[in-house]
């Protein structure tokens, strides 16, 4: 298993040369399968278009980055050809409603126990740990899902984007669930190599 669960995608260069490290090949011949599922607004949809702009500047052919949206059912085969996953940030909820309607868990699980490279970035981090009602403080709508268990690769929430005046309300909230909580800031990222984890940046 390999997971780069990152708040900000590659803004901190330290980040993409962990990236780079785990996946393990030339970057010029690395191919993406690129999901910008969770973003649905205008401004959501600048910050997909940055995180090809940094798979670019690491040396990513914009011709091997492909896009694939989850509002259809997917079947794993389509992306065998594939090194790496990338997970877009956006609204966690909205994310893992389409995960759980369209049965994509399943290639994402596929995908992984092949031994290739999962890349989420915000909602695509957080929807890897045990739950992700973490994404309410910065996710206005939650729209008709019910249950908020994330996909459980990893025993800790992710909480992206925390700055110092966050980490008071992350604490708070730390309080009132029974798993842990990794607070990330926007250069840092959680490196996940077979269960063993570290933060980089």
């Amino acid at each position: 298993m390999k997971l780069l669960l990152t708040s900000a995608g590659f803004e901190n260069p330290k980040v993409g040369q962990e990236f780079l490290k785990l996946v393990g090949k030339p970057a010029e011949k690395i191919k993406v399968v690129f999901i910008p599922t969770a973003s649905t607004t205008e401004e959501e949809l600048v910050y997909v278009r940055k995180s090809k702009d940094e798979l670019a500047c690491f040396g990513i052919r914009l011709k091997n980055i492909v896009e694939l949206n989850i509002d259809h059912k997917i079947c794993y085969s389509k992306l065998k050809t594939f090194d790496v996953m990338y997970m877009c940030g956006g609204n966690t909820f909205h994310l893992l409603s389409q995960i759980k309607k369209f049965d994509f868990e399943k290639v994402i699980k596929m995908f992984i126990k092949s031994n290739r490279v999962y890349v989420g970035v915000s909602a695509g981090s957080l929807l890897m740990g045990p739950n992700i009602e973490l994404a309410k403080f910065g996710d206005k709508k939650v729209g008709r899902l019910k249950d908020f268990t994330g996909l459980e690769y990893i025993d800790e929430a992710i909480a992206p984007h925390v700055t110092d005046e966050d980490i008071f309300q992350v604490k708070a909230f730390q309080k009132k669930v029974n798993y842990k909580i990794i607070p990330l800031n926007d250069s840092q990222a959680v490196v996940v190599i077979d269960g063993k984890q570290k933060i980089v940046g």
